[in-house]
């Protein structure tokens, strides 16, 4: 990670896209204005995000963020980008749970103002564990914190998602069921073999991944359980913490209907990932932070349902989180800041801990 470049964010210019903000605001608020537009440097490389100030004579409105769909002739990361159900999605969970989200303000599904759709919101203030360097890293505001402080985080964290799957009425949410045979996770897993099948499109397969799949079969759940309302991306680095406590949960784009352990194995896997390389780089990372066994038992306290099935959903998160970073390499390559390797496993940083997944021996360590 220390000498791995950077992958780039956005081909967008930032000045263009405030020229373009500021107008198209004037159709939606007439008089109102864009100042001191940004573009986080921690900017994702899927939807981008913009951060302004909106100012309007009458309107108290202040800070704000905007999430822009990726461009699309920048070798994007998913092949889809729906603002208007991530806008959706952010409104449900607004309207039917006390799982703190940004207030949505306007959705913008014509490409034309800004090139892309895109959905604006209010921005809440406070902090989020980093992804670079990772919140494990010593020196982030998270490793400095006293092992109290981590623990009630942990636990509002956990307490959080258990609300929003016990919350969100099920029938409410069917504009993200998944399309194709079978229930929710079958459908979720056809998913992401559709979108592995777009990753390589004329590149080199990755066996390790197809791998994981078969083992995936193997492991298949004899009972998948109820789907609820998946939030997808179910990890602290996509939270906004006030001091030690969540008040905005944010990045959507994952949303679907899944059983609750695809959020469950997600969090988990999604920790260790960032454990497993600080440790690799010799530092001591967070070992007793978001532990599996931990989180499990919170989870089961607090909704009645025992996760089960995690070998299988803490290695499916991990292939999930494969395909992703096999397409960021991909775009890297595309970009000319990285090239293809003879084997292209090793494009995927967690390589070594996926196929100690698929051998069944990860979790004895």
């Amino acid at each position: 990670m220390a000498t791995a470049p950077r992958p780039r964010t956005t081909t967008r210019d930032p000045e263009e896209l405030a020229r373009r903000l500021t107008a198209w605001l004037g159709t939606r608020l007439p008089g109102a204005k864009a100042t001191g537009v940004t573009v986080p440097a921690t900017n994702g490389m899927s939807s981008e995000t913009l951060l302004f100030d909106l100012e309007h004579p009458e309107a108290p409105f202040g800070g704000c963020a905007l999430r822009l769909a990726a461009d699309p002739s920048a070798y994007t990361v998913f092949p889809e980008y729906d603002m208007a159900r991530q806008y959706r999605t952010l409104r449900l969970v607004a309207e039917r749970t006390d799982v703190p989200v940004p207030r949505v303000l306007w959705l913008e599904e014509d490409p034309g103002p800004l090139g892309a759709p895109f959905f604006v919101m209010e921005r809440v203030a406070g902090r989020v564990p980093p992804d670079v360097m990772p919140y494990t890293y010593e020196g982030s505001w998270l490793y400095g914190a006293s092992d109290g402080e981590r623990e009630h985080l942990e636990a509002a964290t956990v307490a959080l998602l258990a609300r929003l799957h016990d919350q969100v009425p099920l029938a409410e949410a069917q504009f993200l069921a998944g399309t194709g045979a079978g229930d929710a996770l079958r459908r979720h897993v056809t998913a992401q073999r559709a979108y592995y099948a777009w990753v390589i499109d004329g590149l080199p397969r990755s066996p390790l991944i197809e791998a994981a799949f078969d083992r995936l079969e193997e492991l298949w759940p004899r009972e998948a359980g109820e789907p609820v309302l998946s939030w997808g991306d179910a990890r602290i680095g996509n939270i906004v913490y006030d001091g030690f406590e969540p008040v905005a949960v944010l990045d959507w784009e994952m949303a679907a209907l899944a059983p609750r352990e695809v959020d469950l194995g997600w969090i988990i896997f999604l920790h260790r990932f960032f454990h497993d390389l600080t440790v690799a780089s010799g530092q001591r990372g967070l070992p007793d932070f978001l532990r599996r066994d931990r989180v499990e038992a919170r989870y089961a306290r607090l909704t009645g349902h025992t996760p089960r099935d995690m070998d299988f959903h803490t290695l499916y998160a991990a292939l999930r989180h494969a395909i992703v970073m096999l397409r960021v390499a991909y775009r890297q390559a595309h970009f000319g800041e990285v090239a293809v390797p003879a084997d292209p496993d090793t494009l995927i940083l967690h390589h070594d801990s996926l196929r100690a997944m698929v051998q069944g021996v990860y979790w004895m360590r």
